[in-house]
């Protein structure tokens, strides 16, 4: 996997507003917010999709999956929020860096928007 802007700001060379850190997982705030709330969560292991990880991420998959209440709970995300993947080009893709979107702070569409 090649370095991303997501490897970069895990060793803060880029900064971000960092919510939650843990050994295993970083997470921030989306810079280009889709909802009032948006926040990223990632792996500090570099994983550059969900179809890239192997039985041996199976740990870290539930580890960042757990995060992901805390971490809404924690932003005030009271009446419940969106979880995303975007996995690949045709699912949206744009940083090859495995992450979570957290949306939230307004109502929630489908199909997404």
């Amino acid at each position: 996997m090649s370095d991303t802007i997501f490897g970069k700001i895990i060793r803060r060379e880029i900064p971000a507003n960092i919510v939650y850190e843990d050994d295993l997982t970083l997470a921030f705030t989306d810079v280009n917010p889709q909802a009032p709330t948006h926040v990223l969560v990632i792996p500090k292991k570099p994983i550059s999709q969900l179809d890239a990880a192997t039985p041996e991420d199976q740990a870290l998959l539930g580890h960042l999956l757990l995060m992901v209440p805390q971490i809404a709970a924690q932003m005030g995300l009271k009446n419940g929020y969106r979880v995303v993947i975007n996995n690949g080009a045709d699912g949206g893709q744009t940083v090859y860096h495995l992450h979570i979107h957290i949306l939230g702070d307004r109502q929630m569409t489908w199909p997404p928007g």
